[in-house]
């Protein structure tokens, strides 16, 4: 069985010059919301995943309903069984005073800092960094803004998987930048590599995450109970 560092050091050597061999153009059909195993993977895989994705709110916070919930995991799904967990991020602009420090964008820069850690797991240089993220999945409970789907086509993933749709948060009273992430990908096909997008998985497990902050009657997320109008840890 290859080892995980083995397998970053593999995707060196491949994924890029794949990309130019068969570059494909992120369009309409790279959106897949049917139940079917999609690059091998099963719907009770995915479920797993976006499950990680709002556990994380309770992982980097401490709490499973802030009022920014936004969580993100970014996985490795050639590791054996369901995968394997590299890193995590939740949307921390609140507590960092930092705007663009939303869910997708702590995953990465956590998973950057992961990947070449001397003291990690991969100890990868920068380059191979770089190049793991076209062998990785993210997973994100609610689609990306645009900033974050950007930065994902930036960063390459094989897959970009997200639960709660913008419409969705919208129709929630989200303030929102009205720029679906198909929009994004239409017009990324410049870039060298391809994402396959994956959207609105686990909506009626992520959809209540989004639901309490501007609605009173909503119910709250598992683990949380109204108190006014806001739902706190440890109330139900």
């Amino acid at each position: 069985m290859m080892s995980v560092r083995s397998f970053f050091a593999v995707a060196l050597a491949l994924p890029l010059a794949l990309a130019h061999q068969h570059h494909i153009r992120s369009d309409p059909s790279t959106l897949a919301q049917t139940p079917l195993a999609i690059n091998g993977i099963p719907p009770s895989t995915r479920a797993h995943w976006m499950r990680k994705a709002n556990e994380a709110l309770q992982d980097v916070h401490g709490d499973p309903c802030p009022f920014g919930a936004f969580g993100a995991v970014i996985v490795n799904h050639t590791a054996p069984g369901l995968g394997e967990l590299v890193c995590i991020g939740a949307n921390s602009n609140r507590q960092k005073g930092d705007p663009t420090l939303h869910g997708e964008i702590a995953a990465i820069q956590n998973c950057s800092a992961v990947l070449t850690s001397p003291w990690g797991p991969y100890n990868l240089s920068t380059t191979a960094a770089l190049a793991a993220f076209t062998q990785l999945s993210l997973y994100t409970n609610a689609e990306s803004c645009p900033m974050c789907a950007s930065a994902i086509r930036w960063a390459g993933f094989k897959e970009y998987v997200y639960g709660t749709s913008i419409d969705t948060l919208v129709e929630k009273g989200w303030g929102q930048i009205r720029i679906s992430s198909m929009e994004v990908f239409r017009e990324s096909y410049d870039l060298g590599t391809a994402t396959k997008l994956i959207g609105e998985v686990l909506t009626n497990e992520t959809d209540v995450y989004f639901g309490w902050q501007y609605d009173l009657e909503a119910e709250c997320p598992e683990g949380c109970g109204r108190v006014g109008s806001s739902c706190q840890a440890g109330d139900e």
